[in-house]
């Protein structure tokens, strides 16, 4: 058994992520589309992410600064445009989704790269992928940013304005787990299904 006191045991953030990415797992996956200032558009998925608050409707996503501490498109694009959609991508996309973590250069589109569609998303510009089942068009409410070392958090709260559903998976009330297929990431290039779950009634 090992505890560290990082104030005194200094682990490095490399080992510290290693440890979250590892042990923190699985986490769902937010696919986001940006645009910057000349309507170029950004599609890159980050699985630190999840619901912050229902009411009102808000997401939670953090891309993490690069190893030199430089910040991903998406925030600056986001400084930009306050706009992003959040896809919920499933299994049937996952080799897309995985295609646009590539690290492009800025003004080269993700969609393009992977072979995805655009289609219009009510209430914001920015444009979601046409064959996700899921897609939150969410408005900027905040950036929090913890500071501009390498491998630093941006928590991105995104308020929800607008949602896309595919019929087949949601009823209005229960969402279809068969035909959505959900996946998680787990450390590395691992990835989990949600085939076999398990009942715990809550007390």
């Amino acid at each position: 058994m090992s505890d560290y006191l990082l104030e005194e045991n200094t682990l490095s953030p490399g080992k510290i992520y290693r440890l979250f990415s590892g042990s923190i797992c699985p986490r769902p996956i937010a696919w986001v589309s940006t645009l910057d200032a000349l309507g170029n558009a950004n599609l890159a998925p980050f699985s630190f992410f999840n619901v912050v608050s229902v009411n009102p409707p808000v997401l939670g996503f953090s891309p993490l600064l690069d190893g030199e501490g430089q910040a991903k498109d998406t925030i600056r694009n986001l400084d930009e445009v306050p706009e992003c959609v959040v896809h919920i991508g499933g299994e049937g996309l996952v080799e897309e989704l995985n295609a646009t973590s590539t690290g492009l250069p800025r003004d080269e589109d993700e969609f393009a790269f992977a072979a995805l569609e655009k289609a219009e998303m009510p209430g914001v510009s920015v444009p979601r992928v046409a064959a996700a089942p899921v897609a939150f068009g969410c408005r900027l409410r905040e950036i929090i940013r913890f500071g501009d070392q390498p491998l630093a958090g941006n928590l991105v709260l995104a308020e929800v304005v607008s949602i896309h559903v595919d019929d087949a998976i949601w009823n209005g009330r229960h969402v279809d787990r068969e035909h959505l297929r959900p996946i998680g990431r787990m450390a590395g290039n691992d990835y989990a299904r949600t085939d076999d779950l398990f009942v715990v009634e809550r007390p």
